[in-house]
């Protein structure tokens, strides 16, 4: 599970929306900010995200809370993001040169456009379809700050 922290800035029925604040990805490493990476995070991050979670806690707005997602479905998510449209380039300009004949490199061209676009639709609607799944949605796991009740047994 991928767990990250924020605050709750609204319900909706029985979810909520979570404001989340960005960790930098140069914490952990020892370069702190010398490379390449980190001048692209300072040029173009925004430093807060809004999440809409499942709330089976039960946390009210301007709670400090967790939410957890599954890591294996962050992976299938990004490996379909970043694969489908690749696939649907590559595959387009291949058929649209091999159909081409003489004119294969306008038609390679136009094969490449048009399976990136359809590689671009289905992947609109796998991730339409991933976002009904209650399972493949971030959900609030814990309040933060909240004390345990303690049970005080008084005797006769």
């Amino acid at each position: 599970m991928i767990e990250e922290q924020g605050r709750v800035i609204a319900r909706e029925g029985d979810h909520v929306r979570v404001r989340t604040q960005r960790r930098s990805v140069c914490g952990g490493c020892a370069a702190r900010g010398a490379c390449g990476t980190s001048l692209l995070e300072r040029l173009f991050s925004r430093r807060a995200a809004e999440v809409r979670a499942l709330d089976r806690v039960g946390v009210e707005v301007g709670d400090e809370v967790v939410l957890a997602i599954s890591a294996q479905g962050v992976l299938r998510l990004s490996l379909a993001a970043y694969l489908a449209p690749t696939l649907g380039l590559v595959l387009g300009a291949v058929a649209g040169n091999a159909l081409g004949g003489a004119a294969s490199d306008p038609l390679g061209l136009l094969g490449a456009g048009l399976g990136l676009t359809l590689a671009l639709v289905w992947l609109r609607g796998y991730s339409r379809a991933l976002a009904r799944d209650p399972s493949r949605q971030p959900e609030v796991i814990r309040r933060l700050g909240a004390e345990p009740q303690r049970v005080t047994l008084l005797e006769p």
